[in-house]
């Protein structure tokens, strides 16, 4: 384990900032962000105690990726509504404020026949796919709405995911389009936190090489796909720099000289107590946020035993309580 408290040395992104070098901020999702994180999924199902969950959500991206390079039009935020929520400091398209159009459920409904028609016949996974293409127009929006609200109460664990997939598709897609519309739509939001395009989590945070961005961390939205400059050694819940340590399955991977980084890490706070993970293209060029974080559970395990909190979600991958409870009117707190 590797730990940063005290006085550190400043990060790149850091002295950059001060030497006036400009970099992307925010990276909106490009139209091949599914199929990069199905084939990436693929690669990490070889071998794994979860292969064919890990699998069954490369089907999953595939019929995303499939949908997205034909998703129909849908209304796109205005240059007035743009302006008023960097004005506000809120996300332009709020997972709990931007009505989705109706068109996502046939997207979604689209999407699970793709599921379908590839899955094995005997699959066992058949059964919960099309549980989830079947539910009525009125249940569909209240999983939603929970999901979209990060309300585990009353979530059918079985299809959530399912669901979060469509969810995913077309918030994707509004964060795809919009940005191509209009460049600067997306402003600074006052929550550093959270998503500056819909205000959602974040999977994972990502170091990436190359170009602009090389040596810098980005954060990984779950829902939209879009990643936002974060300073590295800096935590991601209360923003904190003192107390910070990492943690990966083989930290140690060479007992005879320094603990060696791995492509995949925890990143937590003793100041706040949550933990995020960071995955390194530098170690890895092939990691994707949302694939490498779903197959890397045990890590989550191990830094929740020892009393850490996540900050974030994996939308492919959710717990929660079967209560029912009542998701909250759509552009409440």
């Amino acid at each position: 384990m590797n730990a940063v408290s005290g006085a550190r040395l400043r990060t790149p992104e850091e002295i950059a900032l001060r030497a006036g070098v400009g970099f992307a901020r925010l990276l909106p999702p490009g139209r091949q962000v599914f199929a990069e994180r199905a084939l990436r999924l693929r690669q990490l199902a070889a071998g794994h105690a979860m292969r064919d969950y890990l699998l069954l959500m490369a089907l999953v991206c595939e019929a995303q990726h499939e949908r997205l390079q034909q998703h129909p039009a849908v209304p796109l935020p205005s240059t007035d509504q743009a302006d008023a929520a960097a004005h506000a400091g809120q996300p332009l398209l709020g997972a709990t404020t931007w009505a989705p159009d109706p068109v996502w459920q046939s997207e979604l409904r689209a999407l699970l026949d793709l599921v379908l028609q590839r899955l094995p016949a005997d699959s066992p996974a058949r059964a919960g796919v099309r549980a989830a293409r079947e539910l009525e127009d009125a249940a569909l929006q209240r999983q939603a709405e929970r999901l979209l609200a990060t309300i585990p109460l009353g979530l059918d664990l079985a299809t959530a995911p399912l669901i979060a997939a469509g969810l995913q598709l077309h918030w994707t897609h509004l964060a795809s389009a919009t940005a191509a519309a209009q460049p600067n739509a997306f402003g600074v939001t006052d929550d550093a936190t959270r998503c500056p395009c819909c205000g959602s989590l974040p999977t994972a945070s990502i170091t990436r090489i190359g170009g602009g961005q090389d040596g810098h961390r980005y954060l990984h939205c779950a829902l939209c796909s879009t990643q936002w400059h974060m300073v590295r050694v800096k935590c991601t819940h209360c923003q904190g720099t003192g107390g910070i340590h990492y943690q990966s399955l083989q930290a140690l991977a060479d007992s005879t000289g320094p603990a060696r980084r791995e492509a995949v890490q925890t990143e937590t706070c003793d100041s706040c107590g949550h933990y995020l993970k960071i995955v390194h293209m530098d170690k890895d060029p092939q990691v994707e946020p949302v694939a490498d974080d779903l197959a890397t559970l045990t890590l989550d395990l191990l830094v929740s035993d020892a009393g850490f909190e996540r900050h974030g979600t994996n939308l492919l991958l959710l717990f929660g309580d079967g209560d029912d409870a009542p998701p909250p009117e759509r552009g409440s707190a």
